[in-house]
């Protein structure tokens, strides 16, 4: 889905067949301004999108910005203000303050995490548990943040994890039916493959043709194990149960990658509001 799809889609869910509070209270020449208000601490997302938004309204409409994506902002700031039709400021509204709400939580959150391991080389990774049809910009607020993405869907990685391993008969089976896969269709997309133990990453060492190996749910002192065990040979990525209490600990393992679903759906939205300026 496009982003202009998806302003399409989204502007048909809230508005329907009209907004009839501005329908009916205002006219439709009426020229406005309103100024994009932050109300809470954080780091800003979304504000290209929230032009995007406007400008699918209205090409003419007038926006200034006063910040940019991935600002450090504060309580009291104005991201930015905007000039156009009543109708245009009061139909972009609501759907520019749900994307930026949301993509700013997730930006600040994400923030948080990077900056608890700035001191090591590890590097903060989304997940697939992000709101349907609004991942593109979930994701792009994770990078915003700081935090780098993982694959996008099930299309542009593989990723071998417990039940594709179990369904289809061990971990050198799926490995083995992979390769075959990818050769036979002409498909270049790196493999991954999940572990539950260290006779698990063994297996997968023993057999090769991949490009990581993801430690799901070990404890610390067995991830660094596993790190030694690998010997840089192929990327490491950390999995599963993941905090801002542990991941230090997880850090100093010497792991490449810790995968972090909670930046996304353990985010909460920043508190920003649209107010009227009367021209």
């Amino acid at each position: 889905m496009t982003t202009r799809e998806f302003i399409a889609a989204a502007l048909g869910e809230d508005i329907g067949n009209g907004d009839f509070s501005t329908l009916a209270s205002i006219p439709p020449t009426a020229k406005g301004k309103a100024v994009l208000k932050i109300k809470e601490d954080g780091i800003i997302a979304g504000l290209d999108l929230a032009k995007e938004i406007f400008l699918y309204l209205e090409p003419d409409a007038e926006i200034s910005f006063f910040k940019k994506d991935g600002d450090q902002v504060h309580n009291g700031e104005i991201a930015f203000e905007v000039q156009a039709t009543v109708h245009t400021i009061l139909k972009a509204e609501r759907l520019a303050l749900n994307c930026m709400q949301r993509m700013s939580g997730i930006a600040t959150i994400t923030k948080v995490y990077t900056e608890k391991i700035k001191d090591y080389p590890a590097k903060i990774l989304d997940t697939r548990k992000t709101t349907p049809l609004f991942r593109k910009f979930e994701k792009e607020a994770v990078a915003i943040g700081g935090g780098e993405n993982h694959r996008m869907g099930l299309y542009d990685m593989v990723m071998l994890k417990d039940n594709h391993i179990d369904f289809c008969g061990g971990i050198e089976k799926a490995i083995e039916h992979t390769n075959n896969y990818l050769k036979a269709n002409n498909l270049d997309l790196k493999i991954e493959v999940e572990t539950r133990s260290l006779d698990d990453v063994r297996r997968v060492m023993a057999v090769g043709n991949i490009h990581r190996i993801m430690f799901d749910n070990y404890a610390p002192e067995q991830m660094a194990e596993a790190v030694k065990l690998i010997g840089g040979k192929y990327e490491t990525e950390a999995s599963g149960g993941m905090n801002l209490d542990n991941i230090v600990a997880y850090a100093q393992t010497g792991v490449d990658f810790i995968s972090v679903g909670a930046i996304i759906h353990h985010a909460v939205s920043m508190d920003l509001s649209l107010k009227a300026q009367v021209l």
